[in-house]
């Protein structure tokens, strides 16, 4: 799995930023490693001219191999928080559509089949 993590030019100390995004992702999202190809991060400062609020934006897309991307959006007070939130609702996200996937592979088909 390719982690990529874009900032806008509000944002300071990409460097740090991008090591622990990548934590926060490997941490959430590895246990889907081998299904996903790359996990694409915008971060962003909407009001960076303001130093209050939930300003910090995140928004997260997974690339599934042989499926459709995903994206999440979370906004929050800090920048690891928008970053922890957005891996979040990607994890349920990826629950979610993974298990529907497994669940349709290994169906058993009950048609046909009598009451005992």
């Amino acid at each position: 799995m390719q982690i990529q993590i874009n900032t806008d030019n509000h944002i300071e100390g990409r460097e740090a930023l991008a090591q622990r995004g990548t934590g926060i992702i490997e941490g959430t999202l590895g246990r889907f490693g081998d299904r996903l190809t790359r996990v694409e991060v915008h971060l962003s400062d909407e009001n960076s001219h303001k130093s209050r609020g939930d300003d910090k934006r995140c928004v997260m897309e997974a690339r599934p191999a042989g499926s459709q991307p995903v994206a999440v959006t979370h906004i929050a007070d800090t920048l690891d928080h928008a970053l922890e939130g957005a891996a979040e609702k990607l994890e349920r996200l990826l629950d979610s559509r993974f298990g529907r996937l497994d669940e349709h592979k290994g169906r058993t088909s009950f048609a046909g089949e009598q009451d005992l």
